[in-house]
């Protein structure tokens, strides 16, 4: 028996390790699984803050099934098995002269466990990680593997982003770009200036996001764009060291300590923080952009809205945050993503802003977190399934259309409910 935390310490289990060093003993362990009625979960790298990967029985580690299978650098196709650390396929796809076509503020994840969950970039013509799959391994629950690709357009929608609920995916295929740079623009400004053209933002740069500090008018945005190869505007070493890992980490990690034991003191701390921010400019490989180091722990909500209705959504979370006053020291997140068509993608058929509210792990993120649930309710959001929400069955087939039709296949190919855990009896029904 072996006890598992995820990353923000919200969840955890004690239970059975199975740790597969092929698919093949990969799929003769959940045959056996089926065969003796056990439940099975895989686990990837626990970055999920749902209990989507507890274990209730068996817990699956894909922690051997890493690294690039196949690769071919004229059709960017390239296979990846499914435990691979997206930090590890990063930078093993940078050696190819390949590169994913946008990518997360976080590196840690499996590739599987980002893809399954509904991982996302931001980009207004770019939808999640998911739409890169065109093909997969999915060892269902009777110990069979099968290639799924659009030549099964059903279960192709629905394995893309299927929660670990219809099988075990050991390997997935990737559409990849030729290798490719960025310019990132990071400025401070004021929110006042920048919500009501969030829209023109987004729609004028390859990758757009904003920041909004909590108590504050402030907010720091990122712009991503494309630049030729031989553009070089390093970020100065000393820069990079002070911002994003003195000051982003280590300097926010100490007061954040201090803060939750002085909570009075969070939203003026945000005010300063805010107004410390300079801007700066940098071009980069584009997995060096999208990523940044995150070392302290928080906890996290996200919710997908049209993107018409986020601008009311950032206006009435600021105004709960001035009547409450509540000690939220970590800012807001507002990204954008291209519609796609996998049935439990927040993205399905809807062009999406999404809003990302964050609390330091020992802080009491309950009430922040109900309230910014019920502004998102108004405007039908879609939660991020590895992101806390409280939302049901019931409710999640009234925002996702394919809902049902995706709860019918997974009762076809996994009738004996190997693969659930009540995290997924919560979300898809028993």
């Amino acid at each position: 028996m072996s006890t598992w935390t995820n990353w923000a310490g919200t969840v955890g289990d004690t239970a059975q390790v199975l740790r597969p060093r092929t698919a093949e003993e990969l799929a003769g362990q959940v045959r056996s699984a089926a065969d003796e009625g056990r439940r099975l979960r895989p686990v990837g790298s626990g970055h999920s803050f749902t209990a989507i990967a507890r274990a209730e029985d068996l817990r699956l580690s894909l922690e051997h099934l890493s690294g690039i299978v196949a690769a071919d650098r004229e059709s960017g196709r390239v296979r990846v098995l499914a435990g691979t650390p997206l930090r590890v396929l990063n930078q093993a796809l940078d050696l190819l002269g390949l590169a994913m076509p946008n990518l997360g503020d976080i590196d840690a994840q499996t590739i599987s466990g980002a893809t399954s969950t509904g991982t996302h970039g931001t980009g207004a013509t770019l939808p999640g990680l998911s739409a890169d799959i065109v093909g997969l391994r999915l060892v269902t629950a009777d110990g069979t593997a099968r290639w799924v690709d659009e030549s099964d357009p059903d279960l192709f929608a629905a394995a893309r982003v299927g929660l670990g609920a219809l099988g075990v995916i050991t390997e997935i295929e990737l559409a990849c770009l030729p290798a490719f740079r960025l310019r990132a623009v990071e400025r401070p400004d004021s929110l006042d200036v920048v919500l009501p053209r969030l829209q023109e933002h987004f729609d004028a740069h390859r990758h757009f996001e904003m920041y909004w500090f909590p108590g504050t008018r402030r907010v720091q945005t990122k712009a991503n764009d494309l630049v030729e190869d031989d553009v070089d505007e390093p970020l100065a070493g000393w820069r990079r060291r002070l911002d994003d890992e003195l000051l982003a980490n280590t300097v926010f990690g100490a007061a954040n300590r201090v803060l939750t034991m002085t909570p009075r003191a969070v939203l003026p701390f945000n005010a300063i923080a805010a107004r410390a921010l300079t801007e700066r400019a940098y071009t980069a490989p584009s997995h060096e952009v999208f990523v940044t180091p995150r070392t302290v722990r928080f906890v996290e909500s996200e919710y997908a809205v049209p993107r018409e209705a986020v601008a009311d959504v950032v206006r009435d979370l600021a105004a709960w945050v001035d009547r409450r006053r509540e000690p939220i020291s970590f800012p807001v997140e507002v990204r954008v993503a291209a519609p796609d068509d996998m049935w439990l993608s927040t993205g399905h058929e809807r062009a999406n802003a999404y809003v990302a509210v964050h609390q330091y792990h020992r802080g009491d993120h309950r009430a922040y977190f109900a309230a910014f649930e019920e502004i998102v309710a108004a405007h039908s959001g879609r939660p991020h399934w590895g992101k806390m929400h409280t939302l049901g069955a019931a409710e999640l087939a009234g925002l996702y259309p394919r809902h049902g039709d995706f709860v019918a296949l997974r009762d076809r190919l996994d009738p004996g409910r190997v693969f659930t855990n009540a995290y997924l009896d919560r979300v898809l029904g028993p």
